[in-house]
Parts: structure tokens; sequence; C-alpha cells
């Protein structure tokens, strides 16, 4: 199907649920800001304001926090939380730019920016930033991050907030139980999950991501096992997702399914799967350095450790990039003025690291990233360590492309169940991919020159 095609259906079904929801929140009083497109206004700078967490649930409480300080310290502004699962937040974002009803200020992470952006929803921070006590402050590789995820025009739309990478968490007390060693290499990781795996006794090895975010955890597989190190060919057109060393290793991953992990998997997104393997007996879990702090809570430091992925045979590690993500003003808040202030302040150098300590990620303003903290959280400090010590190589994922997200989500990811249960041939799910990919690629070549 042409992606033409599948953007017009989208927009279509974006303008009907819009109208829904325009209806809805007038009938509630919803007093949030209009559609996307909307100017906006600069406001008094003071009100109230809503602030949209883009994954809400998993970090309701620490955004709760920094709230309660950003008003001690503007007792003239309010700020209304609204809390939304990040499987969510696409598609109520995309709603609302069609019928009304955005925030003030958002969470805008790298995968989503181009798309909103792309809808015009979003207003360029340069200026603001330049302005700012922020100025000079944050990691100039973040920042670089999410211009180039905007959609081509070098503009800043998100102010970041954190990063992220992959890690391999595995249980220390079962893998010396087993006499296994750390699976630093591939090749440890699955003779581990076969060895781990007693289905009869609900003991497994792995527990892989079927439900939503599967995909790019899938990607993190694949490339980490091909050692493919771009993911666009040297023309620049063609991605490498379908080529024959990603499809084996795709194969090979796909395959642990239901033979080394729970049949539950299969629906699982990263809370369900994070939390199976947290009270379960599971040996391994792909995941990020999110929920560092969720292993901590249910096993204590002892029985754990997080480490960076596995490298390939020849000693290299090679891993997909994780998206930066950050805060957005939304262009037609109407007190653009009081949503910065917040923007900044979230920012600051005590709420960044009181934020990123919660979250377990690496913050984005650099005085904070110095922290004592850091050093104390072993996944974050073996993370930091590995994208400075040249050890790893980093494959860019098109962020930039405005349906990167649908792509790697919406439009894939019950395909990716399919390959799963055998229904679907992980070459047939990656031509499939691919085909997508390569028609973005072109259309937004095209318009950027």
């Amino acid at each position: 199907m042409k992606i033409s095609n599948r953007r017009s259906r989208r927009a279509a079904v974006a303008v009907a649920l819009g109208s829904v929801l325009a209806l809805t929140a007038t009938a509630c009083g919803d007093d949030g800001s209009g559609a996307g497109g909307d100017k906006g206004e600069e406001g008094s700078g003071k009100g109230k304001i809503v602030f949209w967490d883009n994954n809400g649930g998993v970090r309701t409480d620490i955004w709760k926090e920094v709230i309660a300080d950003f008003e001690k310290a503007n007792p003239d502004i309010k700020v209304e939380y609204v809390g939304i699962p990040s499987t969510d937040y696409q598609s109520k974002v995309d709603t609302a730019i069609q019928g009304g009803g955005l925030p003030d200020v958002g969470g805008v992470g790298a995968a989503m920016l181009a798309g909103f952006a792309a809808q015009n929803a979003l207003e360029p921070l340069d200026d603001r930033l330049a302005k700012s006590s922020l100025n000079g402050k944050l990691n100039e590789d973040m920042v670089t991050s999410l211009k180039a995820a905007g959609g081509g025009d070098d503009k800043l739309y998100s102010i970041p907030t954190s990063a992220n990478n992959g890690v391999l968490y595995y249980r220390t007390d079962l893998f010396k139980k087993a006499g296994l060693d750390e699976p630093t290499t591939w090749d440890k990781f699955y003779a581990a999950a076969e060895k781990l795996t007693d289905a009869k006794n609900n003991e497994f090895g792995y527990t892989i991501r079927g439900g939503a975010g599967s995909i790019a955890q899938a990607l993190d597989a694949m490339y980490g096992q091909s050692q493919i190190a771009s993911f666009w060919d040297a023309s620049g057109e063609k991605t490498t997702v379908n080529d024959p060393k990603n499809v084996a290793a795709l194969e090979k991953y796909a395959a642990l399914y239901k033979k080394v992990t729970p049949a539950a998997d299969l629906n699982n997104d990263f809370t369900k799967m994070v939390a199976q393997w947290d009270s379960g007996t599971i040996g391994m879990l792909n995941h990020n350095l999110g929920s560092y702090q969720d292993h901590v809570k249910a096993l204590g430091t002892e029985k754990f450790r997080g480490i960076p992925q596995p490298v390939g045979s020849a000693g290299k590690r090679v891993q997909v990039s994780n998206p930066v993500d950050g805060i957005g003003l939304f262009k037609s808040s109407k007190n653009k003025e009081a949503a910065w202030k917040f923007i900044e302040f979230a920012l600051s150098h005590d709420e960044n690291s009181k934020f990123n300590e919660s979250a377990g990620q690496v913050p984005a303003n650099n005085d904070a990233a110095k922290d004592a903290w850091i050093s104390k959280a072993e996944p974050t400090k073996l993370a930091a360590a590995a994208l400075t010590d040249g050890s790893t190589t980093i494959v860019q994922l098109p962020y930039y492309l405005p349906d990167w997200n649908t792509i790697s989500k919406a439009d894939n990811e019950p395909n990716f169940q399919k390959v799963l249960n055998g229904d679907m041939s992980a070459k047939e799910f990656l031509d499939t991919v691919a085909g997508q990919l390569n028609e973005a690629q072109a259309e937004w070549k095209s318009r950027n020159g």
C-alpha cells in the first residue's frame, strides 16, 4: 500500500476522531488550547497551563514532584497534569491536532517529533533557548539529535530532558546457579536463554517484547547480530532493514518465542514485560535504562545487573539509536510565556537531575549529568561509558521521517506478532517494512532536497 494512501486514510480517521474529542472536551469543560496550526498567544505568564506527560503512570510521581516544585517557585502559575500512557500518546496528540484540545506543553520525544512538526503543531524553540538560562547548559548531542528529528528544517521543536540506552538485564542469581557466564556476547545470550528454560516449572531464559513497542527492540537485536552499521545503504535511498543478514538475525531472534519465553510475551508491552520479569524467574530482559529503578525495587541490587547490549563475534557492539526524550511547547497555547517557564524550570540542574535519577536515564542538563547518583546507578554508568569509549556503533534510526513512528509501530506491530506465531516469515515482514520506509525516505528527500 502506498504511504500517501495510508496517510490519507489516517488523516480522515483523525479528523473524525478529532470532532468527537472536541465535543467531549467541550462537554467536560476542558480548557486546553486549540488545534494544530493555531498561532496561540504569549499570554500573561500567569494562570493555568496544561501539561501532557508522554509516559503517564510510569513517570507520574516524579512529574508531580517537579510540578509541585515549580508551583512553589511560581505561585502565580498552576500546572494541570495529564498522564497519558506512552502507547496512547501519539494517537491522543494527533487527534487533538485535528480536533482541538491540545495542551500548552507536553512530552515530545524524537520518535514522534517529525510527525507533530509536520502538522505545524509545535512552536520553534531556538530563540527562546538562546535567551534562556539554559543556553549552553544542555547536552549538545541531545539538542542536535532533536533538531535532526524535527523533519529537515533545522529547527528545535523540543527541549531534551533525557537520553536513553538499550540494556540487557540479567538475573545474576540464576546465572550463578546455572554456572553461566555473563551474557556479554550474542552467542552467550542464546546459550543462556536455552539453559535457563524449564517451561514445565515456569522458568524461562528470556522475555521477548511482542506487544506495543516490539519493533524497536527487534531492530536492536537484528542490527546487534548482523553488525550492519547503517540504516540506509550507500545511496541513502534504500534501507538495510531487509538485508539478508538482518533477515537471518530476526529469524533467530523470533524463534525464541515460546521456546525459551513465556507465551504471554506475544501481547506484552514494556510495563507488562518488566512486571513479569521482576516478579518471576526469567533469566534475561531487554529494555532500557528507564526500568532500572523498577528492578531495584523488586529485586534489590544483588540479584540482577544491567549491562550494555551484547557484542558480536568480532567484539563489536552495534545498536540502534534510542530516541532522545524532551518537552515541547504547542503552538496553539494561549499562555506560551508560562509554558516556557515550566520547560525552563524542568530542565534546571536540580529538577533535571531529580527527574533522571528517578527515571534512571542520562540527564540533558550538563551539570545534572555530573551528579553523584549517576556513578551509583550501574546501568546508567555502563551505558554512558559504552557510548563514549569507542566500543559501540550506533545505527541512527530515521526519526526525521514524519511517518517513522507509524511505520515502526501501528502499521507493523501486528505483523511482528504474526512472525512470532509463525504466520509470516521474517523476510516478508522486513520486506514490507522496507518498502514503506523507502517510499517515506523518497518523499522526504523530494521535499527537503
